[in-house]
C-alpha cells in the first residue's frame, strides 16, 4: 500500500484544524500529523515533524502565512506548503509563490477540491483554486494590471500589517506598537518592512497618505 500524504495542518481557529483534519482523514490516503495555532508552532513542527505537506493559513497570529512559508522552506525544506486563503488578490498570489508556496486554496473550496490540491502538491506539482488561477493566467496575457489601485494595495495586507500600519500613522514607534500589539520589536520591524515593501512606499508621510486615502484611518 502507498503510504499516506502526512499533512500538518496551520490555521488560529481550532474550528478550521478540526474541519480541514475531519476532510483529509475521511478519505484514505491522509494523515493529519500535527496542528498548529500559531507560526511559532506551525514552524517547530515543521522541523519536527516533517510532513510532505503543511496546509497553512495565510492569516496567522504574530507572522503572516508568507514569512512562515518562506521560514518553513528555509528550515524545513522537505515539506510542500499550501496557502490556504479567504482573499484572491493575484498579487497575494505572487507574493505566496515568491515566498516559497506550492499552491494557494481559496477558504470556501469544496473539500474533494482540498483533497485535490493537498494530493496534488504532495506530488510535487502546483494547485491554484480556478478562480485563483484565471486571474493569474489573466496576469501573465497582460489581460489584468496586478491590482495597483489603494484598496488592491489593501488586500496585499495582512491583519496584523494593518495593524502596524495603523500604529505608525498614529506617531507610535516600533517599540509602542510592540507593547501595545503584544508582539516583539523586531516582528514590529519585520511587519513593518513588509507592508512598505508590498506598497512601494518609503516614509511615514507616505504611509499616512495611504492609511487616508483607503480609509484605514480617518481623515
Amino acid at each position: 500500500m502507498t503510504a499516506p500524504i502526512r499533512v500538518l495542518v496551520a490555521d488560529d481557529h481550532m474550528i478550521v484544524r478540526t474541519g480541514i483534519r475531519h476532510v483529509l482523514e475521511s478519505e484514505a490516503g491522509f494523515e493529519v500529523v500535527g496542528e498548529a495555532a500559531t507560526g511559532a508552532e506551525a514552524l517547530a513542527l515543521a522541523a519536527k515533524l516533517k510532513p510532505d505537506v503543511v496546509v497553512l493559513d495565510i492569516s496567522m497570529p504574530g507572522e503572516s502565512g508568507l514569512q512562515l512559508a518562506a521560514r518553513i522552506r528555509d528550515s524545513s525544506p522537505e515539506p510542500r506548503v499550501l496557502i490556504l486563503s479567504m482573499h484572491d488578490n493575484a498579487e497575494y498570489v505572487l507574493e505566496s509563490v515568491r515566498a516559497g508556496a506550492h499552491g494557494y486554496l481559496l477558504k470556501d473550496t469544496a473539500a474533494t477540491e482540498l483533497r485535490g490540491a493537498v494530493r496534488a502538491v504532495a506530488q510535487g506539482e502546483s494547485y491554484f483554486s480556478p478562480p485563483i488561477a484565471s486571474r493569474l493566467s489573466a496576469v501573465v496575457r497582460g489581460d489584468l494590471a496586478v491590482e495597483a489601485s489603494p484598496a488592491g494595495l489593501l488586500a496585499q495586507l495582512t491583519g496584523r500589517e494593518r495593524e502596524v500600519l495603523i500604529g505608525v500613522t498614529r506617531g507610535l514607534t516600533n517599540k509602542e506598537i510592540a507593547a501595545e500589539l503584544g508582539i516583539s520589536h523586531r516582528t514590529v520591524e519585520t511587519h513593518r518592512e513588509s507592508l512598505m515593501r508590498k506598497l512601494c512606499l518609503r516614509s511615514v508621510a507616505e504611509l499616512t497618505r495611504f492609511a487616508l486615502e483607503t480609509g484605514v484611518i480617518g481623515g
